[in-house]
């Protein structure tokens, strides 16, 4: 089976991309074969398979004409919406701006995943963004609270993660407890200062609105009119998931992020997170988002590296 497609000379040399990358990878991934000839392309083989290449490169083609510039993942994210029956939402998933950097970047969801946890952070007070690395939970969550605190919803914001780290000792380790930890919470130093920009950032810091500090800094404590993050929440307890849950406060949000396959706890410890997730499952205005390997955004590589482990274990 052959299909042909028009398209201008200039959507066909994005759509092929440098040294003909993104054809070789569609042409790889569905098992087709497409050329470009005088009026668009042609795709060439079996039937089921081309159609699915047509339905995926007419979302390409429609983010190329909003503007997008096509990548490796971009491509395998959009393949996956076609094959959940969803190429569609190729366009809409890209048109939907989270945040805006320091910079001027846009920063969009690029799978199902992250848009359902980024619309479930604005409908919830509470969120869980369980899965694998490379997901964008942080990442995401971080945009989230700056936007909050832009729009003026909240006050403040509030990073924190629990100090244990893949075996690390702290206690060897210069410094008092903040200097320790200061190296594990550095994903979130860099994620604020993006979305900030350097100047901005450190006058938050300075002035006490962003608040960057190691989860038992905040026993005692009652989090109001703040965006709250825990990050790496895999490595809290059951009672330090608890203790952490009940500092919210009025006006306040809390997510709460972790990659339950990386569970550093000492034999015989219980994870607070994957306790949390099963009985808070069915409490109104707390949602738990899963992601997989599907919703890995990094280097490809990660993502076929996320999925070998699922087999394997």
């Amino acid at each position: 089976m052959t299909e042909n497609l028009e398209l201008d000379a200039n959507i066909t040399i994005k759509l092929f991309g440098r040294l003909d990358r993104n054809a070789e990878l569609i042409e790889e991934l569905l098992n087709v074969s497409i050329k470009a000839n005088d009026n668009g392309i042609s795709i060439s083989g079996e039937d089921q398979n081309v159609e699915k290449a047509m339905k995926l490169v007419g979302g390409l083609v429609a983010l190329i004409k909003s503007g997008e510039e096509l990548d490796r993942i971009t491509i395998r994210q959009s393949l996956d919406l076609v094959e959940a029956g969803k190429a569609e939402e190729i366009l809409d998933l890209s048109s939907e701006v989270v945040t805006t950097t320091a910079r001027g970047k846009q920063i969009k969801c690029k799978t199902l995943g992250q848009r359902n946890y980024v619309r479930a952070i604005k409908n919830n007070t509470i969120v869980f963004g369980i899965g694998p690395a490379g997901t964008g939970k942080t990442y995401l969550a971080v945009a989230l609270a700056v936007t909050a605190f832009k729009a003026g919803e909240v006050e403040k914001i509030i990073l924190t993660r629990p100090a244990i780290e893949a075996g690390e000792k702290l206690g060897f380790l210069p410094g008092d407890l903040q200097t320790k930890v200061d190296p594990y919470l550095r994903p979130l130093y860099d994620a604020l200062r993006e979305m900030f920009g350097i100047d901005n950032y450190t006058r938050l810091i300075e002035r006490g609105i962003i608040e960057i500090a190691p989860l038992a800094y905040m026993r005692g404590r009652t989090l109001s009119s703040s965006f709250i993050i825990l990050d790496e929440a895999q490595n809290t307890t059951s009672e330090q998931m608890k203790m952490f849950l009940t500092r919210l406060g009025e006006n306040s949000k809390m997510v709460i992020t972790g990659d339950d396959t990386q569970i550093d706890l000492p034999y015989g410890k219980s994870s607070g997170l994957v306790e949390a997730a099963k009985i808070l499952d069915k409490i109104d205005e707390i949602e738990i988002c899963r992601f997989t390997d599907k919703d890995v955004v990094r280097h490809e590589l990660v993502q076929k590296i996320v999925l070998a482990y699922e087999k394997a274990l």
